[in-house]
């Protein structure tokens, strides 16, 4: 996975550059950059191949990031998010996530877990913009990020916000305890991000639990050492502050 990040970092720096050139710049074997490059289908998501052989980025790995409404349902500033309704929002959700292949079947609740989502980040800016002020309105928000890990396997992360440094992999679940499962859930898109946003960012998984009130824990990633910050939405605003410490100044 290290391998895939930096040579993805180097292709979306770079306004085409070919597989020689990249085995030159990270002193890496010319087979390995191939054998990434045409056989993981992750990296064939986020880069192209031109007819001078030369690989592109499809998203820039900095702010703001264009390419990023490539994969997800919708993308923008969290000051244009708040500035829409509801029906505006889902509006432009709906279309993203048909432009990206997102099946919009709402037999099991899918467009109220949309509109709980909406709400639950409408409660943590406002939260945010009481403690820390407007710096949060230029942060970046997408909801439904899909990526494609393998032939048929998809990768779905409910929220992303993204920070100077940081990304917040939000993961929402309608319930009111944990459930390990569903942090090794949480925490397995972490790879896959890190490869996406390259080597500047830090990604920081957090399962939020709709249905609880008051909670805030790190809970164990399954039988590892690493943990990862469990809250209920009306807590979201803590977690922030334990990577950005706005609350200690």
């Amino acid at each position: 996975m290290q391998t895939d990040r930096e040579i993805c970092a180097l292709i979306c720096r770079n306004n085409g550059i070919k597989a020689k050139e990249i085995a030159i710049e990270l002193n890496i074997d010319r087979q390995e950059v191939n054998h990434v490059l045409y056989s993981s289908p992750l990296m064939k998501e986020l880069c192209w191949q031109d007819r001078d052989f030369c690989w592109h980025g499809i998203m820039k790995q900095s702010r703001p990031h264009i390419g990023l409404q490539e994969f997800a349902g919708y993308y923008d500033t969290v000051k244009n998010f708040l500035a829409l309704s509801e029906n505006e929002w889902l509006e432009k959700l709906a279309e993203g996530c048909t432009n990206i292949g997102r099946n919009l079947n709402d037999t099991r609740g899918l467009f109220h877990s949309f509109r709980d989502c909406r709400e639950q980040m409408i409660g943590l800016f406002q939260d945010l913009g009481n403690m820390m002020g407007d710096s949060c309105l230029d942060w970046e928000i997408a909801f439904e990020l899909r990526l494609k890990r393998s032939r048929y396997v998809r990768i779905y992360a409910d929220v992303l916000i993204i920070t100077e440094n940081r990304v917040f992999s939000l993961e929402f679940k309608m319930k009111d305890c944990i459930d390990p499962e569903e942090v090794l859930q949480a925490a397995k898109y972490c790879p896959y991000l890190e490869i996406m946003f390259g080597p500047t960012y830090e990604v920081i998984p957090i399962l939020v639990l709709t249905a609880a009130h008051d909670f805030f824990e790190f809970a164990k990633i399954g039988k590892t050492d690493a943990v990862l910050p469990v809250c209920s939405g009306d807590m979201l605003f803590n977690v922030f502050d334990e990577y950005l410490g706005f609350l200690e100044r």
